[in-house]
């Protein structure tokens, strides 16, 4: 690697890393945040939840236009801007006086760092080249890897001293990845434009991906009871069939169709939206299944999810390297099929034992007798394995697929189908589960009606009952809990098979492939 490449690479994975720091650090500080700020027109509870959905549908919204200005306008100047304005709003958010000013900063952050997740890998794709770009690729997966991994526990310390340094923690990092930006990236863009911004496709665009994204965030935290969500949703699925229609009458459209003529690229995209679909629906009901029928503390919890991250932080380079020099293809078959693995161990954990339900007398303390080293352990391990494998090669299959005009455009549409795809994902297995968990309490409950508002405030799926709940009814929520479980880690292990399946028939083998006897 060149000077030039480094620090490149260091300013890309900078950009990217605070855009996701900011993800789970602000998530530890939001209980002292609602404590500590006035809200005078959102209720707390209410403004707290728009800190963090306000900030992702944003974000998530503008992915795909962010992409296409980087490719029209240059990946260097936009990434810069994106650097700059997620500085600013981040001195905003740590200096805002109310949580209706903290929500708004918040917003805006969002935009800010849709300018950089995708220019980011456009930006390492425009600079390396063949296994060099895999490496590349595997270097800044375990970095922002590490990030994640690490941001709760750095979150704790940060906010024990306040939660605005949450915030402002970001400045010196900005100013790190701006020098690094100006001082060594150089510009590129796509030099075949014809001079015209499709504004009118980024407006419907904008619709599509932040209607269906916002519309499953509001929807979720609502409990599907509240009509902006579904009206949410039915401007994005409008905005999004209208969208193919509109790319193919315009004469310069935002995304060239062309781009899905690709094998590669469609495949790919389908893969991630079946596979991160997956990952976010495991860790969604790991965390409630461990803290809520297991009886984790939060901390606890998230320990014992720590070494994925760890895995993925220390496999994802040389992952990268190697599939740079035998081919992508084995691993994202392989990989999808090992977390499978991983889930399909979860869903062995026992929903019942006759000597647990006759000798604890404490209907509250109730755990199903499982071992970390034996029922957890494993299945964190095995998922922990696989995503290791698919995270870096993944991402140089995709941009590999994608003429490097179109890098940065490419890489916004497959970022949008990864956050577009988890929340909607997950609500429909949301729905199943809970439908799932609710007639199994009413199986083993007799004269329990489970379409009851009452019962269902008092005992929700993976959630402890509430104070008041008879002891018959917390022992059969804790089995029809488990059984939910179970059926929530087939269906990802489901939808992980089906993504290696995508990979297996649509992944076309390179000749380094061939030539190792792939």
């Amino acid at each position: 690697m060149t000077t030039t490449q480094r620090w490149t690479l260091a300013a890309a994975i900078l950009g990217s890393a605070i855009v996701f720091l900011d993800g789970t650090i602000v998530n530890v500080a939001l209980p002292i945040i609602g404590q500590e700020l006035p809200a005078t027109v959102l209720g707390q509870l209410e403004g707290q939840t728009y800190v963090v959905s306000g900030y992702l549908a944003t974000l998530s919204a503008l992915l795909v236009l962010a992409g296409a200005l980087a490719d029209f306008h240059g990946r260097r100047r936009i990434f810069t801007i994106g650097l700059v304005s997620f500085g600013v709003t981040s001195v905003l958010c740590g200096l805002a006086p109310t949580l209706e000013l903290l929500v708004l900063a918040r917003v805006l952050q969002g935009a800010a760092g849709a300018l950089l997740v995708p220019g980011a890998l456009s930006i390492i794709t425009a600079t390396f080249d063949g296994p060099e770009r895999a490496r590349a690729f595997g270097i800044w997966a375990a970095a922002t890897s590490a990030t994640t991994a690490f941001g709760p526990p750095l979150g704790g310390f940060i906010v024990e001293a306040s939660w605005r340094a949450a915030f402002l923690i970001n400045v010196p990092l900005v100013l790190l990845a701006v020098w690094a930006t100006i001082r060594h990236m150089r510009e590129t863009r796509d030099e075949e434009s014809s001079g015209r911004f499709d504004w009118l496709g980024a407006l419907v665009a904008v619709l599509a991906v932040g209607g269906l994204g916002f519309g499953a965030i509001r929807g979720q935290d609502r409990q599907w009871q509240d009509p902006l969500g579904w009206v949410a949703l039915g401007i994005g699925a409008i905005a999004l069939v209208a969208f193919p229609v509109l790319m193919a009458v315009r004469r310069d459209p935002l995304v060239p169709l062309s781009l899905f003529r690709s094998r590669q690229f469609a495949t790919i995209n389908l893969s991630t939206l079946l596979i991160y679909g997956a990952l976010y629906v495991t860790f969604t009901f790991q965390s409630l299944f461990l803290q809520g029928v297991l009886g984790y503390t939060p901390p606890a919890s998230a320990i014992v999810g720590l070494p994925v991250s760890i895995l993925l932080t220390l496999l994802s380079a040389h992952v990268g390297s190697i599939a740079g020099r035998v081919g992508a293809r084995r691993f994202l078959v392989a990989g999808p099929l090992v977390m499978g693995l991983g889930l399909l161990w979860f869903a062995r954990i026992p929903a019942t034992s006759e000597p647990w339900r006759a000798t604890l007398q404490d209907a509250g303390s109730l755990v199903p007798p499982t071992s970390v080293l034996v029922d957890v352990l494993p299945a964190i391990l095995l998922f922990g394995v696989g995503i290791s494998m698919v995270v870096a090669p993944l991402t140089s299959t995709l941009m590999d697929a994608v003429p490097s005009r179109n890098a940065g455009i490419g890489s916004a549409i497959n970022n949008a189908v990864s956050r577009v795809g988890q929340p909607l994902l997950s609500a429909v297995i949301f729905i199943v589960v809970s439908g799932s968990f609710y007639a199994t309490l009413a199986d083993r409950v007799a004269g329990v009606d489970a379409s009851s508002s009452a019962l269902r405030a008092q005992v929700q799926p993976m959630n402890p009952p509430r104070s008041g709940t008879t002891a018959e009814v917390v022992i059969a929520a804790r089995e029809a809990s488990t059984d939910a479980f179970h059926l929530a880690a087939v269906v990802g292990a489901g939808l992980l098979a089906a993504g290696a399946v995508v990979n297996f028939v649509g992944l076309r083998e390179s000749s380094r492939e061939r030539a190792s006897g792939a």
